[in-house]
């Protein structure tokens, strides 16, 4: 049993770009109700100047939520805290690690890491405008930026701007040659690296990230450093949260079924499909929640002939759970909206 301390959570999951919204987060917190969920990463120029409601938006139920920024100028980034403290979020990240070329050209990202001295000011400037906690996402280097002693310079300079919880992923970016997802692939694991850098700077709050597909993974990573953030593994293979809150956080539950997780998550569905959202932006978080048990293809190949249908409500969803083996439903509960 591992609880959460005041700098953070024992698990995270992983902000995604056309993965983590609002509806993804809905279906996850279903499933695990402690985990610390991310949004997806939204640009300070999006906040400023796009649509907030539509942005930034969420339901209750989904916290404890992180807003994830990104951006390079300090005062963006610090309007941007302020924003996120007025619309209820439980803290705010910067992206310091996503490598794509559309984030190198905007300033922001993985190329970050080779300005530790700029980091530190939007972090300086959001820690002066909010009460929240503000902290990074990284990588343990880019390109030729790679020792260990360049990511120890770069926490050191941007923990003394008051961050005092960094998300390390495990692997170095190459900001040209590799796409984004190659990223997340190629680089080899250096976990050493993470662990160090816990072991350098204990009164940190030092999460890692990358590679772990399993609670088993994650205890034993938890004896290393103090947080860990599983990515694409707990969005292919959801259930594996299912678990989480009774063997991480210590609650005494039982974990919920497929089915009951389904069942919960009707009312939301019907919510939001009276309100001219599509079914499939919805139903899409949810394929893979049969991912691995008899039953997963049917499952998957009904929602998807039909989600995307005019009309198509939780009537889609319900069908296609009736063609699974198992456990009958448990009881619908409601939704607030």
């Amino acid at each position: 049993m591992i609880r959460s301390s005041q700098f953070g959570h024992p698990l995270s999951i992983a902000p995604m770009m056309d993965r983590t919204d609002r509806h993804c987060r809905y279906f996850l917190r279903q499933i695990t109700h402690l985990t610390l969920l991310y949004t997806e990463m939204i640009t300070t120029a999006a906040i400023l100047y796009g649509d907030r409601k539509k942005l930034l938006g969420f339901s209750p139920e989904e916290k404890p939520l992180s807003l994830q920024l990104g951006g390079d100028d300090p005062e963006a980034l610090g309007e941007c805290a302020r924003i996120a403290q007025d619309w209820g979020y439980d803290e705010v990240n910067l992206n310091v690690g996503c490598p794509s070329s559309r984030v190198v050209n905007g300033h922001f990202g993985a190329c970050l890491m080779a300005q530790p001295e700029l980091v530190a000011r939007g972090v300086e400037a959001m820690v002066k405008g909010v009460n929240l906690p503000i902290t990074v996402k990284h990588r343990i280097g880019i390109d030729e930026l790679d020792r260990y002693e360049d990511m120890a310079n770069f926490v050191r300079i941007v923990s003394e701007a008051g961050c005092a919880r960094f998300t390390v992923h495990a692997r170095k970016a190459w900001l040209k040659g590799l796409s984004p997802k190659e990223n997340r692939l190629i680089p080899p694991l250096r976990y050493s690296d993470v662990h160090r850098l816990k072991q350098e700077f204990p009164h940190l709050f030092i999460e890692i990230n990358g590679g772990i597909t399993n609670l088993e993974q994650v205890k034993a990573q938890l004896q290393l450093v103090d947080g860990v953030m599983m990515g694409r593994a707990a969005y292919d293979n959801p259930y594996v949260l299912a678990t989480v809150d009774r063997e991480i956080y210590g609650e005494h539950l039982l974990p919920p079924t497929r089915h009951q997780i389904v069942e919960a998550m009707v009312p939301y569905i019907d919510y939001w499909v009276g309100r001219e959202v599509k079914l499939n932006a919805i139903s899409r978080h949810m394929l893979q929640l049969f991912a691995t048990v008899p039953g997963t293809k049917v499952w998957k190949r009904h929602i998807s002939e039909n989600a995307h249908l005019p009309g198509a409500d939780s009537d889609v969803i319900v069908a296609a759970l009736t063609k699974l083996p198992g456990e009958n439903p448990g009881p619908r509960k409601c939704s607030p909206k």
